[in-house]
């Protein structure tokens, strides 16, 4: 009996050293490479979107290299959970968002509503409002930032059109969006065409 609880001690410890995981969503354009084994990520700037995942069973700090566009740093992967690694010539926004399920999309809104949806959407620009709290992140060029502790959560990246996904039983996904800031400029830019001008 002694020896059988040893053995599940030493088994429940194992585990607990080896459960770590740490996932890094690449958003690249170009012919940027992405090299998961050698950590390396090499900027290579064109056209185009795309996205690479690399992913680290560990629960040592990870160090990516990022090389091209200029000087090449790195991005420090510290702790376990999801990171977005912004491999793009241009800064990324996102938050958490409410995804409805398929059919329950198309909502009409208020002109109120899309003038709150404006000043939100300045403002992140901007770089304000922004905090883990909030659930919102800029991220940088040649950047890390870490989204959430749920390796599991969806994220649709720059220039995707998704707006819902469907429900796993009664849990509600845990959904990320991201957009370049070009796209939330041109957003506010077609928004404002919406808003009717107050009368004088």
């Amino acid at each position: 009996m002694k020896h059988l609880s040893v053995a599940i001690i030493s088994t429940v410890l194992l585990y607990a050293c080896t459960a770590h995981h740490k996932k890094v969503i690449v958003y690249l354009k170009g012919a940027t490479t992405v090299d998961e084994a050698s950590k390396i990520i090499t900027i290579t700037d064109g056209s185009g979107s795309d996205e690479k995942l690399m992913s680290y069973n560990s629960g040592d700090k990870v160090t990516l290299k990022i090389k091209g566009l200029g000087n090449d740093t790195t991005a420090s992967i510290d702790n376990d959970g999801l990171y977005v690694l912004n491999a793009k010539n241009d800064t990324l926004i996102g938050s958490y968002q409410q995804y409805n399920e398929p059919g329950k999309t198309i909502k009409v809104k208020s002109q109120e509503e899309i003038k709150r949806g404006i000043d939100s959407l300045i403002k992140l620009t901007e770089n304000k409002n922004i905090s883990a709290a909030n659930r919102n992140f800029y991220v940088l060029p040649k950047t890390a930032v870490k989204i959430s502790d749920n390796v599991d959560a969806f994220v649709v990246g720059p220039f995707h059109k998704m707006t819902s996904i469907e429900k796993e039983g009664d849990k509600v996904p845990e959904v990320y969006r991201f957009y370049s800031i070009k796209e939330i400029r041109e957003t506010i830019a077609k928004a404002t065409l919406l808003t009717i001008g107050e009368k004088k």
